[in-house]
């Protein structure tokens, strides 16, 4: 495949300032608060809604459903909010989308107090919601470009990985001990989270997508598939997309969890072993984000992307080998360790390679293709366990994630330039 030539570096309005701190850029930083809002309120109501569907039906099957479904709206709606993102204006689709968020969620806190939130009811809620979700994700990765500087994008896009995972520790709590004072409680309050996210943009002052073609240039027709067309003329995007997609087949959270479960009860653990096992798994990610500034500064991307890759198989073989429960735990912390540096990354070469009326639709695909790997994952997985055991679940992880390290072994990978070398 022959590789897309680079896009010529963007020219943005501020371009000529001096470089600032980008705690002292007010914009990026009321961005990425009323993001991270946002993302707490998902987060919250993503715990509230299993929680209320088993007290109201007793069905796991129904609650594990949920969460299937969130992910395949969300990942399907990305596409369509892709081209939008590149067509209007950003600030206004994501206060309309976290708007539209907090009506829904308001609603069905009256339902619930009303008592009408039966299963149909709570699945068509979660529809709208994630469809908003999905519609919000890539204007709001799009935007990150416009608010800083060329010199910026790595250290803005490494922040923004600190945002879903601090969210998750934020939210998944506060959704869960809200359900305890009352079912209609957490949604009530993720209401007011979206309200408050969509308020907070109103201080972004700086625009969020590029300025308009001048008068005279030709307006190119905005295709669905220009996102993926793109993807797959651009190696060094598609080579990190496919790996993307397996790591998040054979590692996403569900899955992984539900085999660290059931090979610890095998082992006999006990309730408390069992929680604190996946109280470390889960701190990995946060460690991660906490490191992964210094390690995108120190490192090469492409030795982080190739010890990321290769982290995968090497995981699953130590899982299926090392004695004990706790030592489960620390190696899945190892696994999601690499995520918030490799995912920086990633966003910000999209950020250079990816030209500025084009961002929305890419941004769009990658979203697409990342969201639809994970319900496919969680079922292949629960397919194995429940067919093999949780042992044959950890080889498909190694398999899985050996095949799409392989691309990573390639020249273009192991000379990757970082992302503001390949801007120029």
């Amino acid at each position: 495949m022959t590789a897309a030539p680079l896009p010529p570096a963007t020219t943005r309005p501020d371009g000529d300032q001096p470089e600032q701190p980008l705690w002292r850029n007010g914009s990026f930083q009321a961005f990425w608060i009323s993001r991270f809002l946002a993302t707490v309120g998902k987060e919250s109501a993503e715990v509230a809604y299993p929680l209320l569907i088993l007290a109201t039906t007793g069905s796991a099957t129904y609650a594990g459903a949920v969460g299937a479904t969130q992910l395949l709206v969300t990942g399907l709606t990305s596409i369509p909010a892709g081209t939008l993102a590149d067509r209007y204006d950003r600030r206004l689709l994501l206060i309309i989308c976290d708007g539209a968020r907090m009506a829904l969620l308001a609603l069905f806190a009256v339902l619930v107090v009303l008592g009408r939130a039966n299963l149909v009811v709570t699945l068509t809620i979660v529809v709208a919601a994630s469809a908003f979700l999905g519609l919000s994700n890539p204007p709001a990765l799009a935007a990150i470009k416009q608010l800083v500087l060329p010199s910026q994008i790595t250290r803005a896009a490494t922040q923004n990985q600190i945002r879903p995972l601090g969210a998750t520790v934020i939210g998944s709590p506060i959704g869960s001990s809200l359900f305890a004072v009352g079912q209609a409680v957490p949604f009530v309050a993720t209401a007011l989270t979206f309200a408050a996210s969509a308020l907070t943009m109103l201080f972004v002052r700086r625009p969020l997508q590029p300025p308009p073609r001048t008068t005279g240039q030709d307006v190119p027709k905005r295709r669905l598939s220009d996102g993926f067309r793109f993807i797959a003329r651009q190696p060094v995007l598609l080579v990190w997309i496919v790996w993307l997609m397996g790591s998040n087949m054979a590692f996403n959270h569900t899955g992984a969890f539900l085999a660290l479960i059931a090979t610890a009860r095998e082992r006999h653990a006990s309730e408390s072993a069992i929680s604190l096992m996946l109280s470390v798994a889960g701190v990995g990610g946060l460690v991660g984000a906490a490191i992964a500034t210094q390690a995108i500064k120190r490192l090469r991307p492409s030795t982080i992307f190739l010890a990321a890759a290769w982290a995968g198989p090497v995981a699953a073989v130590l899982l299926a080998t090392v004695p004990g429960t706790l030592s489960l735990g620390i190696v899945l912390a190892c696994v999601f360790l690499r995520g918030p540096s490799v995912n920086a990354l990633f966003f910000a070469y999209i950020a250079v390679l990816v030209p500025d009326d084009m961002q929305g639709r890419v941004l769009g695909a990658v979203m697409f293709l990342s969201y639809i790997a994970q319900p496919l994952g969680i079922v292949v997985i629960g397919g194995v366990f429940d067919a093999w055991g949780p042992h044959w679940v950890f080889a498909f992880m190694g398999v899985v994630s050996a095949l799409v390290a392989l691309p990573t072994l390639g020249h273009r990978i192991r000379t990757l330039p970082t992302p503001e070398e390949a801007a120029t």
